[in-house]
């Protein structure tokens, strides 16, 4: 198993019960930090979601490491799918957005 969420096995740093921490999904952008583990992020980096968020290239789940990122898959939803990148922009909700939540958006694909 490789590193999965400060607390420990089968944690989540940016995930509370499956559902995902807005402040901690925030703090993971700003810092450059793993939203499994917790810990520093390098290239490349991954980012896990559904088909949807795939085709639009727009995710909610924060930046993994792509060892994380299978273990965020096999945790939560083996359906996601994961995409690698070298970078990504975070885009905060306009408060005419109807989802109010941020969205990553990776440039760069692997």
């Amino acid at each position: 198993m490789s590193r999965v969420g400060a607390a420990g096995p089968g944690t989540l740093f940016a995930w509370d019960d499956g559902v995902l921490v807005k402040a901690t999904v925030t703090r993971c952008a700003l810092s450059r930090v793993c939203g499994a583990c917790g810990g520093s992020l390098a290239r490349p980096v991954a980012f896990v979601g559904t088909a949807e968020e795939v085709g639009r290239n727009a995710f909610h789940a924060p930046p993994l490491h792509t060892a994380c990122a299978e273990d965020v898959r096999r945790l939560l939803d083996p359906t996601w799918e994961t995409v690698l990148t070298g970078g990504f922009e975070f885009v905060r909700p306009a408060k005419h957005d109807e989802d109010r939540r941020p969205t990553f958006v990776p440039n760069s694909l692997l």
